[in-house]
């Protein structure tokens, strides 16, 4: 389960630094968001899926590493990204 070409490209725009960003840690974090909410959602109905639990926990830790890089290196932009999606410290 992945996001559509169309949504992740919104997120993209939406989040980017410059022109051709697409891999600063504000675009990571915001399309790890998205997609840790669809497959949030997807396990509350097919709580059996275990392959898909062990993807979201990838997920998380990988977003996770992200906003500790961004709170030690931009504690700015970390305030920022937390407040763009709901995240709590």
């Amino acid at each position: 389960m992945s996001l559509k070409r169309t949504v992740k490209k919104n997120l993209i725009t939406k989040h980017r630094l410059h022109k051709l960003d697409t891999g600063s840690p504000q675009v990571q974090i915001a399309i790890l968001t998205r997609e840790i909410k669809l497959l949030t959602q997807h396990l509350q109905i097919h709580k059996k899926d275990h392959s898909a639990r062990r993807g979201l926990l990838g997920m998380v830790a990988q977003r996770r590493k992200l906003l500790m890089y961004l709170r030690m290196n931009k504690p700015e932009q970390y305030q920022e990204v937390l407040g763009a999606h709901g995240l709590k410290k």
